[in-house]
């Protein structure tokens, strides 16, 4: 409780700095004094890069103390406390590690485009951490988590089918935000963004509602954005599953008490399970061959629906969407051009350059629209071998893919409150 108390106040806080104006009108003199100008520094954003990319890593290596070494979860709220903070209210979420994946999509399929230092560093520190540490980004130091993490006050469990199915959709939105990326047509994760309008205590009403919904569901369930919806944290789950240090819930033997299960608020701690009954051989070597056939077809079925839906995923570049403008609007001579087809031609637009590059870029979406549905296919496939499947455990394990570092289960486990009454003694 002590914490959401700090976090209230912090809020508070921020939100009051942000709001702050001048509570009375300056005085109108009668001698014709005129104010003079004020002037503003601008702050050296090169400076503040510098400062980002600082905070990012001190930030990471704190969380990696604590849940590595120390196996302990103050640290980490303190962590959340500052990330949210500096990286939320103070820098408002951008440039964050999130959305730099767009960058990087970009630059490497654009030549001609040079990604920003900035972008690259934000994009490949937490990656670099979590091959280590596991996702010490997600435990403190992304804001987005952080903010999440510290509302969250009761964890509803839900069904293992439920969390399957939704864990598919942060893949869909990655592929289709690297989809429009490599096309350079959107940059769909800040477009989306569900936080930014919190921190930045302004925007679009439906991301500033959606947010807002989002946290309400934090304090209920563990990190609903982080689970379902982060683009970016399906690439850590990669990393974390084969970091090099794994998190430990103790240093001590399991006692399977079940108290870190039901404590973990993002469900990444997975309970004992013994096969009893040894599988039949033959029956063995069938659901491999199922499997087999699933995949492939299930990557064809993902091609075909995407390739189909091509056509209407182009419009969302400016060339294409243009271009089919200018189309209806030379079909229709009697009605008047929308803005965009009139600018079009007051900037001298050449309506057969236009068509080529709109040509181009329809192949290009057919193209990668492939290549993503193939994709899509094998991640749903595999998810369903995986809802299907079950392995042999002994003692309740961590999920390191799906664990995030928040530290939650260490205090409630009884072999390390042993060791620290050992300790003491």
């Amino acid at each position: 409780m002590k914490k959401h108390i700090l976090f209230a106040i912090i809020f508070s806080f921020i939100t009051l700095t942000t709001f702050a104006q001048n509570r009375f009108p300056k005085p109108d003199f009668e001698s014709g004094y005129v104010y003079p100008e004020q002037q503003y520094v601008v702050p050296n954003e090169v400076l503040w890069s510098y400062i980002d990319i600082a905070a990012l890593v001190l930030l990471m290596s704190f969380v990696a103390w604590a849940v590595i070494k120390k196996q302990v979860r103050l640290p980490v709220t303190l962590v959340s406390v500052a990330s949210v903070a500096y990286f939320g209210f103070f820098r408002h979420g951008c440039v964050c590690s999130i959305g730099a994946v767009q960058n990087v999509a970009l630059a490497l399929a654009d030549d001609s485009y040079t990604i920003p230092l900035y972008a690259l560093l934000m994009f490949l520190l937490p990656v670099v951490f979590t091959l280590f540490f596991g996702r010490v980004f997600c435990g403190g130091a992304c804001p987005f988590g952080a903010l999440q993490d510290l509302v969250n006050i009761k964890n509803y469990k839900l069904s293992k089918t439920v969390t399957g199915v939704l864990s598919v959709f942060p893949w869909i939105y990655l592929g289709f935000a690297v989809l429009f990326a490599v096309t350079n047509s959107r940059f769909i994760i800040c477009r989306f963004d569900p936080f930014v309008g919190i921190f930045r205590m302004g925007g679009e009403l439906p991301m500033i509602l959606f947010g807002v919904l989002l946290l309400i569901f934090s304090v209920f369930t563990g990190r609903p954005f982080c689970r379902f919806i982060c683009p970016y944290g399906v690439i850590l789950r990669f990393f974390s599953k084969v970091s090099f240090f794994k998190i430990k819930i103790t240093k001590k033997e399991c006692i399977n008490c079940q108290l870190c299960h039901n404590a973990c608020p993002v469900d990444a701690i997975r309970p004992p399970y013994e096969n009893k009954v040894k599988e039949n051989r033959t029956k063995g070597v069938r659901r491999i061959l199922i499997y087999a056939i699933i995949l492939p077809v299930m990557a064809f079925a993902g091609a075909f629906v995407t390739l189909s839906l091509s056509d209407t995923l182009s419009r969302v570049n400016n060339d294409v969407q243009l271009y089919e403008m200018i189309e209806t609007a030379l079909k229709n001579p009697h009605e008047t051009p929308p803005v965009e087809v009139q600018t079009f031609y007051m900037q001298g637009g050449e309506i057969e350059e236009l068509g080529q590059r709109a040509v181009v870029m329809k192949i290009r979406f057919d193209n990668y629209s492939i290549i993503l549905g193939a994709f899509l296919g094998l991640i749903i496939g595999i998810t369903l071998i995986k809802l299907s499947t079950k392995r042999i455990r002994k003692h309740y394990e961590i999920d390191d893919a799906n664990c995030v570092s928040c530290g939650r289960c260490f205090k409630y486990c009884p072999q390390n409150q042993k060791l620290k009454e050992k300790v003491i003694a």
